[in-house]
Parts: structure tokens; C-alpha cells; sequence
């Protein structure tokens, strides 16, 4: 049964206490690093027998195993797929950026380039659950930047194939190389190099805690987008709202992950109940009813508070993964949120909405990250690198407070570095 809390009447650390993973998984997730780093692809295959009980010949996917694929995936799945593409592509378009380059005094120039990463690895979680709309949400921003070598990875069947609708997703987001390959293994894969899978740049894509600690583990060796914890999803609802709809809403997050956390705030004590009412009702229904009773039980919440302004400081102190807005008028409060991964307007905008078809991405910062931390998005997969040009002339412009700001710091070859080209 999902608790009901009346902000201002239990303990701050109640209202925004969350879960966070405890598993102690560092040692193991270094021994597999190093493994794989010194040991290449055969400690890869060994891994992924181990872990996902298949015995690998070829670690990649073929042309022919992705001629497969297509070939048995369902059609009316592929063509949502398709849509559900169009218009990713469509939204991290517009995310684009230009290199710039200023002129603004005689004799200066200076500016900056974006430059897409050489290639980069998108780590697509299995297990419990597959995910091909993860393969749409991390490989077209990733294409769109151009990043010229974009590396998948995901943990094969144990018949050592991919889900079909894994490779159809690749294959429309336009991935170049697919690894079977998953957990701390395959990180290790992409950040160090093995004779089947290229080194890349950056990696990108959430994961289990051996993933997630093996993304910690490399930073430095390689980019990592963000450390994901499970999912969550807060939602703020008046009194209005239908309380079935909020309930569809929060167990759609909870049958993610015995993890992961589903809040409700609301300024209706009447409609808290009704909600803690219909999921009870609505549990039994679910085929990952387990999953979703324990996330329910251990980490879900509805918190009263004393009107929508309220509701609204104690989302950002939250700072969701995912923030529903089930008010008259979402609009006026939009500029209200400050920390949230993704926000849904209105009564008519579910989360998973944004889970498989609208467009932005479902990549989004956890566990508070959202303070700090962004989506998802093209600008993950460029870097700049800026320059300066100075004439002569210029240079003797300036070349004295150069020098002068150069000796306070008690650096005198710097000094004599700008000094030395001055006429």
C-alpha cells in the first residue's frame, strides 16, 4: 500500500527521502574491467556466456542476422517505430549548433568549432525487459550531430541473437556496428578497445549498477553521459484530475524496477485516497504486477500539501526524472519548474508519451540530478574547440598587460612570451 503524507505534519526527510542503490558492486565491476582490458574479446565472450548464457562464435551482429530481424519483426511495429523516429528526428534537429566566429576589433579574430565525436557507444539495456525505443532516444542524436561511428551494445538471448525489435530499431536509427554484449563487460568493451569492438569516445545509455559503476569506473578513459539510477516519475495534480489516469501514471514507472519511485503531490486529500484506492485496483492487472507492488510498497508516495504552489517548491526539491503536470492551464506554471528531467503539460500528456513517440528524449537525469544535469540531446555527442587569431599590430596593443598580468602571478616566461613579439 503506498504511503500518504501531509507536508508539514511528518519530517522534511520523509517528503524527500528517496530510494538510492545500495548494491556494493566495485570490486567485482574492476575485476571485470580489467578482465576485459587485458583479455580482449575472449574475456568478453567468457563474460557473456557467464552473465547471459550464450556462447558466442561471432560477437557483432551480421547482415544477415539484421536481414533476419527485419524479416520477422511486426509490421505495424516497425511503422511506429518509423513514426515514433521521425519524429525524434524532428525534435534533436533543432538542437543543432554553429560554430561561431567573431570579428569584433581590428586586426582579433576568435571563435569556436562544433565538432561531432568520433564515435560513440550506446550502452541498451536487456534482462528484465528490452528496450528498442532506448535505440531511437540514444542513436539519432547521435547521427544527427554526426558522429561518424556509432557502437551499440545489448546483452544477446541466450541463444546468442538480439531481439528482433532491437535490431529493426538499429537498424531505422542508423547505428553502424551492434555488439552482444552487456553489462560492466560491455562498458569495458567500449572504453578500453578488444579486437571486435572499436574504443570509443564517449558512452552514453542507462543500465543495471554493474553498468552504472562501470560508466564511473571509465570516466576519464572515456565521456559518460550521466550515472542513471531507476526510473522515477512526480506527479503534481490538483483536485480536478482523474484519479485512474494518475494511477495508470505512477505504476507505468513502477513496473520498470523494484527500484524504481512513483510520487504523487497533490492539494486534494480526497484525491489521494481515491488514487492510493485505484491502485490497489489497478496492480493486480499488470503483467510485472510483482515489480511493480514492491516499487509501490518500498518507494511510492503521495504527499498533501497545501495548495499547487507548494506542490510545485516540492517537485524541484525532488527534481524528478519525470514531472506530469495534471492542472488547468500547465502552462502558467512551466516557468515555476526549475529541476526536473522531463516535463508532461496537462491532463492529456502521460509520461509514456514521451517513453516511445512524441520526440524528446527519454534519457533523462535521476536521483536529484536534474539539479545539474539535462536530457539526453545532440549537444552530448559534439565538443568545441576554440581559437584566436591576433595580427601584429594587435598583439602590440595588448602585449604589455599581457605581461603585467602575467608577473603578478609570478610567471616571468609568460611575460616574456607576449613581450617578445612586441615592436
Amino acid at each position: 500500500m503506498i504511503r500518504i503524507l501531509k507536508y508539514g505534519e511528518v519530517p522534511n526527510g520523509e517528503i524527500f527521502s528517496r530510494n538510492m542503490p545500495t548494491a556494493n558492486v566495485t570490486d567485482t565491476v574492476a575485476e571485470i574491467l580489467r578482465s576485459v582490458r587485458e583479455r580482449g574479446d575472449d574475456a568478453l565472450r567468457a563474460y557473456t556466456e557467464r552473465f547471459d548464457g550464450a556462447k558466442l562464435d561471432r560477437l557483432t551482429v551480421s547482415e544477415e542476422e539484421m536481414a533476419e530481424a527485419l524479416s520477422r519483426v511486426d509490421p505495424d511495429l516497425k511503422r511506429i517505430m518509423e513514426k515514433a523516429a521521425a519524429n525524434i528526428r524532428r525534435f534533436h534537429s533543432r538542437q543543432v549548433r554553429n560554430s561561431v566566429m567573431l570579428n569584433e576589433e581590428d586586426g582579433v579574430v576568435m571563435g569556436w568549432k562544433v565538432i561531432p565525436l568520433d564515435r560513440a557507444g550506446l550502452y541498451v539495456p536487456g534482462g528484465t525487459a528490452s528496450y528498442p525505443s532506448s535505440v531511437l532516444m540514444d542513436v539519432i542524436p547521435a547521427k544527427i550531430a554526426g558522429v561518424r561511428e556509432v557502437v551499440l551494445t545489448t546483452p544477446p538471448g541466450r541463444d546468442g541473437k538480439i531481439a528482433p525489435a532491437i535490431l529493426t530499431a538499429a537498424h531505422i536509427a542508423g547505428a553502424d556496428r551492434i555488439v552482444k554484449a552487456g553489462g560492466a563487460q560491455a562498458i569495458a568493451a567500449l572504453a578500453y578497445g578488444t579486437e571486435s569492438v572499436p574504443r570509443v569516445d564517449k558512452i552514453v545509455g542507462p543500465g543495471n549498477a554493474f553498468v552504472s559503476e562501470a560508466k564511473r569506473q571509465v570516466y576519464g578513459q572515456v565521456a559518460i553521459d550521466m550515472i542513471a539510477g531507476p526510473s522515477e516519475i512526480l506527479v503534481v495534480a490538483d483536485g480536478k484530475s482523474n484519479p485512474a489516469h494518475l494511477a495508470a501514471d505512477l505504476l507505468s514507472q513502477a513496473e520498470h524496477d523494484r527500484a524504481s519511485s512513483a510520487v504523487l503531490v497533490t492539494d486534494s486529500a480526497s484525491l489521494a485516497q481515491a488514487v492510493s484506492d485505484e491502485l490497489e485496483r489497478q496492480l493486480p492487472l499488470l503483467e510485472r504486477r510483482e515489480i511493480a507492488r514492491a516499487s509501490i510498497d518500498n518507494n511510492g508516495k503521495i504527499i498533501v500539501a497545501d495548495d499547487l504552489r507548494r506542490a510545485i517548491e516540492i517537485a524541484n526539491e525532488i527534481a524528478p526524472e519525470h514531472l506530469e503536470l495534471c492542472v488547468d492551464n500547465p502552462f502558467d506554471y512551466l516557468d515555476s519548474i526549475h529541476h526536473a528531467g522531463s516535463v508532461f503539460l496537462g491532463r492529456n500528456c502521460p509520461e509514456a508519451l514521451g517513453d516511445y513517440l512524441a520526440g524528446p528524449n527519454h534519457t533523462l537525469p535521476t536521483q536529484g540530478t536534474a539539479r545539474f544535469s539535462s536530457p539526453l540531446s545532440v549537444d552530448d555527442f559534439v565538443k568545441k574547440t576554440q581559437y584566436t587569431y591576433f595580427t601584429r599590430d594587435a598583439l602590440n596593443r595588448v602585449a604589455e598587460d599581457v605581461a603585467a598580468f602575467a608577473r603578478a602571478e609570478g610567471l616571468t616566461g609568460h611575460a616574456r612570451s607576449a613581450l617578445s613579439r612586441k615592436e
